[in-house]
């Protein structure tokens, strides 16, 4: 084909930003915009105009013409959709997390596999520089590593009117956890054995047994272990929003963002993936006990920004079309960090931590 023509469903934060990079990379040519209100006008005036809209995706399906789909929806329409996608011969790009359960992950997988069609799943960080040589780095310091993140975000005006959207199926631990988790599924390359959780409902906002609070505990079975901790509302605090830090028995290696991680930028999208400085510190003693090398500091300012990251999502997920990559490793990986956060919620509500 000589371009793949791909429908943008969803045009929020996300379907916005890989919109634009559709419509900037050679390769695709988008084929219509769907959404049930008028972000889809929006987000076409935005692009220049003359694309299609449509509002019912079925329809869109059905007479778009499109080779692909790039699925930026609530996750509760996850599954559905991209099963459908796949029933209509699409390659499916699709936001994370792939579905609200490990069943319906596993049939979406299932699902592109039976149609032998292309799933990437939206990990932005497995796109990101510096968040590639975070986890390069972090494999060097030995085992076992000690993982240590966070995302907490003070949302207010119209991303809390987001946020409540997006937690009504599932909480922040989950629904942004599973980046994080795969992060440290990539630095420590182990099996997950035991996962434990905790949540809080800070907020009368929300459908019932949801919580904008949570933090997960997971040990793997090199011995490493790992903290991710994740809340979104008008009541979060903004210290220490943003904590990426690994230590292992050589060292250490911080993610030392100073303008990301200031205490007025935890509800902005863009600040959340940054960098700015990698600092890597050696555990090596002297006999004196003083440390034999000063910490290494490696600038990371030239890094992509979110919208730049979408891009290198989008060429990626281009590159496994015309090329036909297996993608057999990128999908489990897909239900392997989903059910890792989805165990934690389930400690949290049993009481009790799940052995995996």
């Amino acid at each position: 084909m000589s371009k793949v023509k791909v429908l943008v469903v969803g045009c929020g934060n996300m379907g916005a930003s890989h919109a634009k990079a559709f419509h900037g990379e050679d390769g695709f040519e988008i084929c219509g915009i769907v959404s049930r209100g008028d972000s889809k006008v929006k987000l076409n005036d935005a692009l220049g105009g003359g694309y299609d809209l449509y509002g019912s995706y079925e329809e869109a399906l059905e007479k778009s013409g499109a080779d692909a789909v790039c699925i930026s929806t609530y996750p509760d329409t996850h599954e559905e959709y991209a099963i459908k996608a796949f029933e209509a011969d699409c390659h499916v790009f699709l936001e994370k997390p792939v579905a609200p359960t490990v069943a319906g992950c596993e049939r979406v997988v299932a699902a592109a596999v039976k149609a032998n069609k292309k799933l990437v799943v939206g990990y932005i960080l497995r796109h990101h520089p510096s968040w590639m040589e975070f986890i390069k780095l972090a494999q060097t310091m030995g085992k076992p590593l000690v993982m240590r993140m966070n995302l907490n975000q003070q949302s207010h005006g119209r991303m809390w009117n987001v946020h409540k959207n997006l937690m009504s199926t599932m909480s922040p631990m989950v629904d942004c956890g599973v980046h994080y988790v795969d992060v440290m599924c990539q630095m420590t390359g182990a099996k997950p054995v035991r996962v434990s959780g905790i949540c809080a409902r800070l907020t009368e906002d929300l459908n019932e047994g949801i919580f904008n609070y949570g933090q997960l505990q997971v040990t793997f079975d090199d011995g490493s272990v790992g903290w991710y901790e994740a809340g979104w509302g008008p009541m979060a605090s903004t210290k220490a929003f943003f904590v990426k830090d690994v230590w292992g028995p050589k060292g250490s290696v911080t993610i030392t963002a100073k303008n990301a991680s200031g205490e007025d930028q935890s509800d902005n999208v863009d600040a959340h993936t940054k960098t700015e400085m990698l600092r890597v510190h050696s555990s090596e003693i002297d006999e004196n006990n003083n440390f034999v090398n000063e910490d290494q500091w490696i600038s990371t300012e030239d890094e992509p920004d979110h919208d730049g990251l979408c891009v290198r999502e989008q060429q990626y997920f281009l590159k496994s079309i015309l090329e036909d990559i297996d993608l057999t490793d990128h999908m489990n990986d897909a239900i392997n960090s989903l059910k890792i956060v989805l165990a934690a919620d389930e400690s949290f509500r049993t009481g009790k931590t799940i052995e995996l």
